[in-house]
Order: structure tokens, then C-alpha cells, then sequence
């Protein structure tokens, strides 16, 4: 297969070499911005349900998880309704252990139950933090491409931002995964 990549052109070069063209340059910083954006368009549903704006409140205690191998999980439970109507069964977040007791909601459609609390918000906002994080370096970039001299400012904001993104990230998981 590496006979062949010479051959392959993944990038146009501008005519100094330094990158795509002008065109590249708008397409890439257009997907840079949808990668980083979409996982917080993403996460709405999730976080409304986790503040308590969506939902049905109540209990969700975690019957079953199912081994699919590969580290992924199918887990199966029930929520009772702080309202006191019917048990219902519902999937449950697959980080969760068969026996856990948890606050949670139910979503609209009724066929899944979301963990609810700082708990809740805090995994929702798991995958807009790495988007957020992954936004970091895309001003840097653009300065790089318009030829700007001063750019220190574009690096240590890029760092910053990053930084927390990441840090966001790792919060999330370990409150989805205690």
C-alpha cells in the first residue's frame, strides 16, 4: 500500500508550499468549527434532561447489565416515578452496575432513564468539553494562514483553552463512571 502513496495528493499546496490554498484553507476551518461545535448541538437533549427541564423525575435502580464484549455494556432497569405511576423498564447508562440506585429522569419517549444532579450534568457535558478543548488551536491557525507576526497571545489562549476542555472532559467521565 506505501508504493502507492506518493502517487496520492492529500493536500493542494499554495503555490509557496506552505498549505492548502485559499479554498482549503475556508473548507478546513469550516469542519475544524463543525467538529467542534456539533458535540455541544449534540448534547442538548442530554443536559436538559439532566437539569431537570425535561423529563420525568424519580428513581432508577439498574436490574441487569449484559457483557458485549470489547468493554461495552447493555444495561437494563427500572424507574419509579417521584409521581408514583408505573414502574417502567428502561435502558440504563451503560457505566452502571447491576444493583445501583440512582436520581434520575426519564427521558420523553420514555425508553431510557439519565442520570439527573451535578452528577448528570457533568457527564452531559463530557463530549462538548472535548469539542470546546479541540476549538483551542483554531485561532492560532487562522493567524498562521493570514501571515500575522504576533501570535504568542493566539498560543497561550489556545493552551488555556484546551486545558479546560480537557479538564472538563476528565471531571465528566469520572462522574459518569463513580
Amino acid at each position: 500500500m506505501t508504493e502507492y502513496l506518493p502517487d496520492l495528493s492529500f493536500v493542494t499546496p499554495d503555490r509557496r508550499g506552505r498549505g492548502p490554498g485559499p479554498v482549503g484553507r475556508v473548507v478546513l476551518v469550516l469542519l475544524w468549527l463543525a467538529i467542534g461545535v456539533l458535540p455541544s448541538v449534540l448534547a442538548v437533549p442530554d443536559l436538559r434532561l439532566a437539569t431537570g427541564r425535561t423529563g420525568t423525575p424519580g428513581t432508577l435502580r439498574v436490574v441487569s447489565c449484559a457483557d458485549l464484549g470489547h468493554g461495552r455494556y447493555d444495561c437494563r432497569g427500572r424507574f419509579t416515578p417521584d409521581s408514583g405511576g408505573p414502574v417502567v423498564k428502561v435502558a440504563a447508562s451503560p457505566d452502571s452496575d447491576a444493583g445501583d440506585v440512582t436520581r434520575a429522569r426519564l427521558t420523553p419517549e420514555g425508553d431510557r432513564a439519565v442520570p439527573a444532579g451535578t452528577k448528570g450534568v457533568l457527564a452531559a457535558l463530557t463530549l462538548p468539553a472535548v469539542g470546546f478543548g479541540g476549538l483551542g488551536f483554531l485561532p492560532y491557525v487562522i493567524m498562521y494562514w493570514a501571515g500575522a507576526r504576533r501570535r504568542r497571545a493566539a498560543v497561550a489562549g489556545g493552551l488555556l483553552v484546551t486545558a479546560a476542555g480537557a479538564a472538563l472532559a476528565v471531571i465528566g467521565m469520572v462522574a459518569a463512571y463513580s
